[in-house]
């Protein structure tokens, strides 16, 4: 479990995206930003999560969303994945995690009586002013975009 709250600021992070070109939460000033985390490009569940926020692209930027991938895959597999399934949207690489551990979704999992550690399927909703709106904990990977909609509709 992440040990940020809502109404936290949200960890500056920095990174690269797939495009090759360096990001950072500075980018996102003044904007409202999802920020998601997922284990890997090109696996059923990430690439479900993945399609439904690109379904819901459209109806995410009228609200003045800009959304975010991370995961620890590099910039060529992002790109590729980028590619494969036609998303509007950046991917970071974070392969150090340094950006995963920022925000609690790195750490130790559970699966088939192993324990690892791995990535936490968290997303993240930050406000213009870089505070932690919403965290989801339980994504559903195949309505993810109405999943943000609906958390955000809450309030």
């Amino acid at each position: 479990m992440t040990h940020l709250k809502e109404g936290d600021a949200a960890p500056n992070f920095s990174g690269t995206l797939s495009n090759g070109k360096p990001v950072s939460l500075a980018d996102y000033a003044g904007k409202k930003l999802v920020i998601y985390f997922y284990p890997k490009d090109d696996t059923p569940g990430c690439t479900a999560e993945a399609c439904s926020l690109r379904d819901g692209y459209a109806e995410l930027r009228e609200k003045g969303y800009e959304i975010l991938g991370v995961s620890p895959d590099g910039v060529a597999k992002h790109q590729k994945f980028i590619n494969k399934y036609e998303l509007p949207f950046d991917l970071l690489a974070d392969e150090d995690k340094s950006v995963l551990q920022a925000f609690g979704a790195w750490g130790p999992k559970k699966f088939m009586g192993r324990s690892y550690d791995g990535v936490h399927r968290f997303t993240f909703v930050i406000d213009e002013a870089g505070n932690i709106a919403k965290i989801i904990t339980k994504v559903k990977t195949t309505d993810h975009a109405a999943q943000v909609l609906d958390a955000m509709a809450e309030g």
